[in-house]
């Protein structure tokens, strides 16, 4: 078997493996966050944070939720890192946002964030201030889910099925998971390009 071969084998177990009742738990989550007129803030860093701008455009242009990624906005960003450090970043930007009870914290993330072991404390302190305020929280994420999978209201944890191959498989099953969100019957307003095209 060749090297394509056995990473695909992986992508397949790992959908095999992957819990459909934990992706139906965000769905619910996020049709209370579009009922209440609540907003949804995209977290992550690295290539997740790639995502978070992504799965942006999709949640605001097909389900119609109003969306952001701190990680978007790279002045902002930057300048904060600059002057206050990295660690803060997101719970900074939240706090000018506003951040509320009717709003929802999405994280994308291989490992989840962890204080203990310095990994993305970002997300942590985040998290931690989305607590405070009583904001929802979701995420999908990658090993054991780290403290995202501890605080969340409902998390998709992508299955390890090669401990060689966590971050490739969990970032690109990040895709995945949005886009059967915002295709999902109870979220989906708008239809996409492709498919609203006549043949």
């Amino acid at each position: 078997m060749n090297y394509a071969e056995s990473h695909l084998k992986e992508a397949i177990e790992i959908i095999n493996q992957i819990d459909t009742d934990s992706i139906e738990k965000v769905v619910n989550l996020l049709q209370t966050v579009k009922a209440t007129g609540g907003r949804i803030f995209f977290l992550g860093v690295g290539g997740s944070a790639g995502n978070c701008s992504h799965a942006v455009n999709d949640f605001r242009k097909i389900v119609e939720i109003e969306s952001y990624a701190p990680t978007d906005n790279v002045s902002e960003l930057t300048a904060r890192t600059n002057d206050e450090g990295w660690s803060t970043v997101f719970e900074s930007w939240l706090k000018i946002s506003k951040l509320n009870s009717k709003d929802l914290i999405f994280i994308f993330s291989v490992g989840g964030g962890s204080l203990e072991k310095n990994i993305s404390p970002n997300l942590v302190l985040a998290l931690q201030y989305a607590k405070e305020v009583g904001s929802k929280i979701t995420g999908v994420v990658g090993r054991d889910g780290g403290y995202t999978a501890q605080v969340a209201d409902a998390c998709v944890i992508i299955p390890t099925v090669n401990p060689e191959n966590i971050t490739p498989h969990t970032e690109a099953f990040q895709a995945v998971v949005w886009h059967l969100i915002v295709s999902h019957p109870k979220l989906k307003v708008n239809q996409t390009k492709w498919e609203s095209s006549k043949k």
